[in-house]
């Protein structure tokens, strides 16, 4: 089958978005500019995070919050060989930034109930070189945050929340990616709000976002309030071509700013429709015995109002899979593991770190047998529902061990 009846994403692009996007193009100015700097504040003043700045991907907003973290010109900044506790349930590029920074990645094991870091693993992992927690949220949910930043408080470790999956989420009416030091967001296709290609990185210390200003743009000082200052040390220099730091080119483009800018106004709205379809669906299986003997969904942490990406699911062991997932895959519900699986069973692990001794039961169950189901509708049919529902009786029967 060519086409899903209920893919992961559907295209995510209205005409007011496009319409956005084609006036900028006919401008010919694309290169980052005025519509970056006014979604970046936008953006700061929705989600309450003072000091916000736009990327070309999330994945590169990861790596611009761990190059800040070592870089030089931090204050209080991480050593080569300092330790980052990071879920094994995660994504590539929350995982290499911490490995191309030098630092060194401690996984642990996640909460079987809402697939979020497990806090009593995290705490018996901190050793005296743990400097830093590098936070997964998970399809829209969330950990224990209390707990959490108990244990961040007493420890004094710094936290990236990279809430790449779960624009719009809150806890206990705060949004996630509000809670540490540093924190991300993806605004790639199949995310909460689109711009096909985009990210951002927020942090609370002005500090900090210099650096990562910098960072993002070859390093050069032209974008710093200290520009002026630097430019009288360095009179045989072009001004406009002063490299005060280290640096790479992750900027946006003032297409992807439009773009993103006019979802981010609707970020609620979205939120809200996507939810119901959600709930519509959860319902349906929740009333099947069947979909309830041999299926467990995902439910919100408490605290935790989830803006969610998809609908997480574990299987019963009594179930195969693999043979499941491409059952339903073939009749039209399009399906991916939940992130990328435990990560440490990846073969690039093995060229980049030793072995891993320590065991991630929760994981490896997750690996072995959770996946999940995107929301792509604005609107559910009832008939659609119930077809769902269906395929996955039919194929639950047909994928007993």
């Amino acid at each position: 089958m060519n086409k899903y009846i209920y893919p992961l994403v559907d295209n995510p692009f209205r005409k007011k978005d496009l319409d956005k996007a084609i006036k900028v193009i006919k401008t010919r100015r694309i290169t980052m500019s005025t519509n970056v700097n006014a979604f970046e504040k936008q953006f700061s003043k929705k989600i309450n995070n003072k000091y916000s700045t736009m990327t070309n991907s999330g994945s590169s907003a990861n790596l611009l919050a761990f190059q800040c973290l070592i870089n030089p010109y931090r204050k209080k900044r991480l050593k080569r060989g300092d330790e980052v506790l990071i879920p094994a349930l995660c994504w590539s590029t929350s995982l290499w930034p911490i490995i191309q920074s030098g630092l060194k990645p401690i996984f642990v094991d996640v909460d079987i109930n809402n697939l979020n870091i497990n806090i009593n693993d995290m705490e018996r992992k901190l050793t005296n070189k743990t400097k830093a927690i590098m936070l997964v949220h998970v399809l829209g949910n969330c950990t224990n945050m209390k707990l959490l930043l108990k244990l961040k408080n007493k420890y004094n470790l710094t936290l990236i929340e990279d809430t790449c999956e779960s624009l719009g989420s809150k806890y206990k009416n705060n949004f996630l990616g509000t809670f540490g030091e540093f924190s991300t967001f993806s605004f790639y296709t199949s995310h909460q709000i689109s711009s096909g290609e985009g990210g951002m990185i927020s942090c609370k210390s002005k500090d900090d976002y210099e650096i990562i200003k910098s960072l993002r743009s070859h390093g050069w000082s032209r974008d710093l309030s200290i520009h002026d200052k630097i430019a009288k040390q360095n009179k045989h220099l072009d001004e406009k071509f002063i490299f005060y730091n280290s640096g790479y080119n992750l900027r946006p483009t003032e297409i992807s700013a439009v773009i993103a800018s006019s979802q981010f106004k609707d970020l609620n709205k979205f939120k809200k429709e996507k939810n119901l379809v959600r709930d519509q669906i959860v319902k349906k299986f929740r009333d099947n015995i069947l979909i309830n003997n041999y299926l467990k969904i995902t439910n919100a942490t408490k605290n935790c109002d989830p803006f969610w990406f998809g609908i997480p699911m574990i299987l019963s062991k009594k179930i195969n899979r693999n043979k499941f997932v491409n059952l339903i895959n073939k009749q039209g519900i399009e399906t991916r593991p939940i992130i990328s699986g435990n990560f440490t069973k990846q073969p690039a692990i093995k060229k980049y770190l030793k072995t891993i001794k320590y065991k991630l039961p929760n994981a490896d169950l997750i690996n072995e047998n959770g996946f999940f189901i995107g929301i792509p509708f604005n609107k559910m049919s009832n008939n659609l529902s119930n077809k769902i529902c269906d395929i996955f009786v039919k194929n639950l029967k047909i994928s007993k061990l």
